[in-house]
């Protein structure tokens, strides 16, 4: 058979559905043509231009960050000390402060300086073998400063090395000029930018933040009513600080994922199962807020939805730039297993994303590699700032 590249004498963490765990074949080899996967298995004969020897070392699918806000103006530094020094959250964003600073910062920010300083986290998580990023709006909250933001992602992900998802997350924070108007925000949101954004392919899906502190279930769902008409998928922020029935309506809205979930109950856990909608666990933010209640992972096991863990990264309560460090916290924090940490970056992140192409080492998948200088792959989940990283493959195609 030929093919353009052969990786060979390797160990292969497949993520395949149809192996065991992680799918391992050892020894192994993966073949690729034309930017696609073509062979993950046992060593076999293939005709290649190049012939990679792995010594040994694992081959995993790129890892995949499913939840980032990764593009912002500015950096809240200087709330996390002032927070150290005694300072309270309320007289923080008295001051200004909170999201509403970022919020400030981001409009204030070009599109050059924004696409610049968002390009230096996105290659911090590159070099930890992310090849998909998840990126979402949300500090803008304007149709200027909204549209700004997507067309940024969208810039970075048509001239960097990486996959690129773009969400709309308009729905993350009541802005101060709407203090008073909450039906005119979602307006503006329903009729004005939802249909722009569709309209110019701007974003790949619609999130929402249901919470006490940001949008109520009724205004969530006038959201996600306007997204699937334009043709949009939707996710949530769900249960992050309280219970109001978050996992359950996205459920109902069949959301491709529902984040952080510390407070969902049984029958969110079972909506969730039903509509076949991704739990993404956001360990970063659990830490960040020195939260006690974690997600309920062994409901989630228990009615077998599938978990994918993320960054969350964001400048206020997850300023994690390592997609390896969230998977030693979720295993830590939530007792998650090492099996369902990597399968959480991979393959369940994938379907987070709503991503068939990525996410697992088989034919027609793109060639998306990490190669790891590892002995178990329990190694990049068990260690603590360390990157085993050897080589990250990426393709276009």
């Amino acid at each position: 058979m030929r093919a353009d590249t052969v990786f060979t004498n390797a160990r292969l963490a497949t993520m395949a559905p149809e192996l065991s765990g992680l799918g391992v074949v050892a020894p192994g080899m993966v073949a690729e043509l034309g930017g696609r996967i073509i062979y993950a298995g046992p060593e076999q004969k293939f005709d290649a231009a190049n012939v990679v020897d792995c010594d040994g070392r694992w081959i995993t699918p790129g890892l995949i960050d499913c939840h980032t806000h990764l593009v912002h103006g500015g950096n809240r530094a200087a709330e996390f000390e002032a927070r150290l020094n005694g300072v309270s959250y309320e007289e923080i964003s008295k001051a200004g402060g909170g999201i509403a600073s970022t919020v400030a910062a981001t409009r204030a920010a070009d599109a050059e300086s924004l696409a610049a300083s968002a390009a230096r986290r996105l290659q911090a998580l590159m070099d930890e073998g992310v090849t998909t990023v998840e990126i979402k709006s949300g500090y803008g909250l304007t149709e200027q400063s909204e549209l700004k933001m997507l067309r940024v992602i969208r810039g970075l992900g048509a001239t960097a090395p990486v996959d690129i998802a773009a969400t709309f997350l308009g729905a993350h924070a009541l802005p101060g000029e709407f203090r008073d108007d909450r039906a005119g925000y979602v307006k503006l949101l329903t009729e004005t930018l939802i249909p722009q954004i569709a309209a110019q392919n701007l974003a790949d899906a619609v999130d929402g933040f249901c919470e006490g502190v940001a949008f109520t279930p009724d205004e969530i769902a006038q959201v996600f009513r306007v997204a699937k008409a334009h043709g949009l998928s939707v996710k949530l922020h769900a249960d992050q600080l309280s219970n109001l029935h978050g996992a359950a309506l996205a459920a109902r809205f069949g959301a491709i994922s529902a984040d952080h979930l510390e407070h969902t109950d049984a029958q969110g856990v079972t909506a969730m199962a039903q509509a076949g909608t991704v739990a993404v666990l956001l360990p970063g933010a659990f830490y960040a807020l020195r939260e006690t209640q974690a997600p309920p992972v062994a409901e989630l096991r228990a009615k077998h939805v599938r978990m994918a863990v993320a960054t969350d990264l964001n400048p206020g309560t997850s300023p994690l730039n390592s997609l390896l460090l969230a998977m030693n916290m979720a295993a830590t924090e939530f007792r998650l297993t090492v099996e369902e940490c990597l399968l959480g970056t991979t393959r369940n992140a994938a379907a987070a994303l709503r991503r068939a192409d990525v996410g697992v080492l088989a034919p027609g998948r793109k060639c998306h590699l990490a190669i790891w200088d590892i002995e178990t792959p329990a190694e990049l989940v068990y260690r603590i700032g360390f990157n085993p990283l050897y080589r990250r493959i990426w393709s276009a195609s």
